[in-house]
């Protein structure tokens, strides 16, 4: 009867230590922040677009979540109507600039005719990137791009 007791007490006291982990900069889940929004001030600058797509009219929600070699960068966006498709995160570059930023741009192909405008759930679209380990060397935030705003995630 003692064996088994002794056992479980031992079992709970080193599991309860496990939550200091949790909020450690040693757990990967923890390598990147929420994502906070940021609202587009100025014109980007005029880049050679090779896409035809336009970039979605707002970002809604990011995430950059931890996968095994890398990391997933997930985002929602919300065009201005009902209807658009091909949504993909375009990379700016495929490094990080000066200041540790890798940028993606949101883009959306626009509906082939007419739509309706529906309601703001309706009309949210979403598009993921993967970034290998090697990519993340020297990140130390990742930023996707809408036309009305933009959002970051930060380590």
């Amino acid at each position: 009867m003692r064996a088994p007791l002794l056992i479980i007490l031992v079992a709970a006291l080193t599991l309860g230590g496990c939550a200091s982990v949790r909020e450690s900069r040693l757990n990967p889940f923890n390598w990147f922040g929420g994502a906070t929004e940021e609202r587009v001030t100025e014109t980007p600058r005029q880049v050679v677009v090779t896409d035809p797509r336009g970039l979605v009219d707002e970002v809604v929600d990011m995430s950059v979540d931890r996968a095994p070699g890398g990391a997933i960068v997930h985002a929602t966006g919300r065009p201005s109507r009902q209807g658009y498709w091909e949504a993909d995160l375009v990379p700016l570059s495929s490094r990080p600039d000066e200041n540790g930023v890798l940028v993606f741009d949101f883009r959306v192909a626009p509906p082939p005719g007419p739509t309706r405008i529906g309601t703001a759930p309706s009309r949210e679209v979403t598009a993921a990137a993967f970034l290998t380990d090697q990519a993340l060397q020297g990140v130390r935030a990742v930023v996707v791009r809408g036309a009305r705003n933009q959002r970051r995630a930060t380590r």
